[in-house]
């Protein structure tokens, strides 16, 4: 044999070798570096995720507080009731997705299985109601209306329905005391979503996935307060599931008491007066359209003078909060939320926005005052004002000579105001304005609150609209593309609109001004921003943000939060105006055009004060506005396409105050029958349990109508009384 030398060796496999043991090296020290940063860098996050894989948590909801009148009335609370819940997590793993389970449980439930599927499929963009908006790893709930049968069914045949639970659990209840409804007011509760817990987690009032969330009105405004603390069990358990212990247990902490200043009983009269009103409206002609009004929506406010809140709030069309409950059906959803539905889940109180008519004039007569006229002196009422070839009429064309301010008001005379505004546009420069152009009839409409928000403790509030100089130049840029690619000179009447507005859409026109001094035009307002004016004026000239919350009572009842009143400011006008203005708006009630709607009103005892409103609005019927107070509250109605303010809206905003201060309709008071002669100062009481006492409420029925006995009463109101 030939022995070959060591050192014989290529210098090919040597290369090879070294290359072999730089791999062996590099990944030992790759391996190294790993378990360097698992074991000691980041040794305690691992060792602490480690840990939870042997922990399991039990959640148990917080029972969320109730939402009370201002007598402690449950306008919403809870009730228990068989909830059946489905795990989707659970479902999930199945070979089927769970569908063969889901098709026996709506066999159970009497359920199709197209309403089980769709409860359980997640939400988005394209997933149509019903769908869980919620998220996809706690239990989604199925139905909350169970019976006792169907749950024992389930629960005893676990093995063919698995992923399905069947429990008593809390569920919310609106509970309407005296068929009073207040949905737009409560608002409602959905499945919180992964989005919000993200958001959430870092703050002091982080959720959870079993958590519900206020979506609207009051339920969102005091969610936290009404959410509490879900409870959280840690049980320690070993690989096989089963528990060794328990690592920690946080109690829930039941959610607080929410004290309003609904009065459920008022809510109930006010609700049923505007939905009344309503109907009769559309069984009255209207004749510049040749067809009945529609009084198609409306809306209704009591609000307490001296101090801002609100004792009810009404909007028609309404619907019933408690469809959202367990999660809302596909029908229900649609039904709320279609094109024919006209839109119940607005609030048409804080949402709604028209032309108010002539409730607005007590603006304009502030701001003639401050811009130098006489509120005593006479100005020409006659039937018509011209500017240039166009003609604007008074309210059913009649004249009243020569009238002071305050009887411009009583008889709402608009060519008063329109020669003051006028005049006003013309001392500013007209079409070319001064620098420094006063513009006291859009100034002082700011300065009583209007195109921002009152501030009520309700979301989604909308500002309405002062349409000044700098409103006119902001919808002129966004809408100018549009109106000259429309307009055409002498086209039709719209083309020819679009093309002027093209031009000069810009500029703050004489007639602009002129339909603004009514509260016509562009002017919007709401009813709650309109009897925060009217309740101002009332009790000297503070304006308050309207309230709801009067108070946050813990569970316990041990602790009370009470909501002050806050105040955004005075009415901009002198105690010597304010006076005026209080005095003609009691003429308004005694001789003017409301009169004829507080006939044997007792104004010695409780005098009344009032303006009526016709808000003539384009492409529709006449929008219906009635403004009223006493020294407790101020009221007001509004009645889209509903005709004119004392005659739709004018007999249900007198119905109300014949409920609060327990009058029949020749004025005579019975004190017994008052629901709320005063307003109600003090909390209601706390038990020594900590629960609230609540007294009963009966359902509201209104007394039978009194049938005429006179031809004046049967032939409506003199023909010298003008249903403004």
């Amino acid at each position: 044999m030939t022995n070959i030398p060591e050192t014989g060796r290529t210098p090919r496999v040597q290369i090879r070798l070294m290359i072999i043991q730089i791999l062996v090296v590099s990944l030992l020290l790759t391996l190294g570096g790993r378990l360097w940063y698992l074991q000691v860098r980041n040794g305690d996050e691992y060792a602490k995720e480690a840990s939870g894989n042997h922990v399991q948590q039990v959640v148990q909801p917080a029972v969320r507080g109730s939402i009370l009148d201002a007598r402690g009335v449950p306008i919403a609370d809870n009730q228990t009731r068989l909830v059946v819940s489905a795990s989707r997590t659970d479902l999930m793993k199945m070979k089927d997705d769970g569908k063969a389970v889901l098709a026996k449980l709506a066999d159970v439930l009497d359920m199709t299985v197209q309403e089980v599927e769709g409860k359980v499929r997640l939400c988005d963009a394209k997933t149509p109601q019903p769908c869980w908006n919620g998220s996809p790893y706690q239990p989604i709930p199925i139905t909350d209306e169970a019976t006792p049968k169907q749950a024992l069914q389930i629960r005893e045949r676990s093995e063919d329905f698995p992923g399905i639970t069947a429990e008593p659990t809390a569920v919310r209840r609106y509970a309407a005391p005296g068929k009073s409804n207040t949905a737009q007011v409560l608002g409602y509760l959905s499945p919180v979503t992964d989005e919000e817990i993200k958001k959430a987690e870092d703050t002091d009032s982080p959720f959870l996935r079993s958590d519900m969330v206020g979506r609207s009105g009051l339920e969102r405004t005091y969610d936290k307060q009404l959410r509490g603390k879900a409870g959280v069990t840690r049980y320690e358990v070993d690989n096989l599931g089963r528990v060794i212990g328990k690592a920690k247990d946080d109690e829930a902490q039941p959610g607080a008491n929410v004290v309003t200043s609904i009065d459920a009983r008022v809510q109930a009269v006010a609700e049923y007066w505007l939905n009344d009103a309503m109907k009769k409206a559309r069984k009255e002609h209207d004749k510049n359209t040749n067809q009945n009004y529609k009084a198609d929506a409306g809306a209704v406010v009591v609000m307490e003078n001296k101090t801002g809140r609100v004792v009810s709030m009404a909007s028609n069309p309404t619907y019933d909060p408690n469809a959202w409950v367990g999660g809302i059906s596909g029908k229900d959803y649609t039904r709320l939320t279609g094109k024919e539905s006209n839109y119940p889940l607005l609030n048409r109180a804080i949402q709604g926005q028209a032309a108010p008519g002539s409730i607005f004039k007590v603006i304009p007569t502030a701001a003639a005052v401050n811009a130098g006229y006489d509120f005593h002196a006479s100005y020409p009422c006659p039937s018509s004002y011209s500017i240039g070839g166009q003609t604007f009429q008074n309210y059913e064309s009649k004249g009243h000579g020569s009238i002071s301010l305050g009887k411009a008001l009583e008889v709402s005379c608009d060519t008063v105001f329109y020669k003051l505004s006028h005049d006003q546009w013309i001392k500013d420069g007209g079409n070319k304005p001064k620098k420094d152009a006063k513009d006291w009839f859009y100034k002082t409409a700011h300065q009583f609150g209007l195109g921002k928000e009152t501030g009520i403790d309700l979301p989604n509030e909308v500002t309405g609209r002062v349409p000044d100089r700098q409103w006119k130049k902001d919808y002129w840029k966004a809408n100018k593309d549009a109106w000259c690619k429309q307009g055409k000179k002498g086209g039709e009447y719209a083309e020819r609109i679009a093309y002027e507005n093209c031009l000069e859409g810009m500029k703050m026109r004489a007639g602009d001004s002129v339909n603004y001094s009514i509260g016509q035009g562009d002017t919007l307002v709401t009813p709650i921003q309109m009897a925060t004016i009217y309740s101002a004026i009332a009790n000297g000239g503070t304006m308050y943000d309207p309230t709801v919350g009067k108070a946050i009572i813990s569970a316990d009842g041990r602790q009370v939060q009470e909501i002050k009143p806050r105040s955004h400011g005075r009415l901009p006008m002198d105690a010597r105006l304010r006076k005026d203005i209080d005095g003609a708006l009691a003429d308004v009630a005694t001789r003017g055009t409301a009169a004829w709607r507080f006939q044997g009103w007792p104004q010695d005892k409780i005098p009344m004060h009032a303006k009526t409103g016709t808000a003539e609005v384009y492409g529709k019927q006449t929008t219906s506005w009635f403004a009223t107070y006493t020294k407790d509250y101020t009221i007001v109605m509004t009645i889209s396409q509903g005709g004119t303010g004392s005659g739709a809206s004018g007999p249900a905003v007198r119905q109300i105050y014949n409920a609060i201060y327990g009058l029949d309709d020749e004025g005579k008071q019975d004190l017994k029958k008052a629901l709320l002669p005063e307003p109600q100062k003090s909390l209601p009481k706390i038990k020594g349990d900590g629960s609230i006492h609540s007294p009963k409420i009966k359902p509201y029925k209104p007394a039978a109508p009194k049938p005429p006995t006179a031809p004046q009463e049967l032939a409506g109101p003199p023909a010298a009384w003008k249903r403004d």
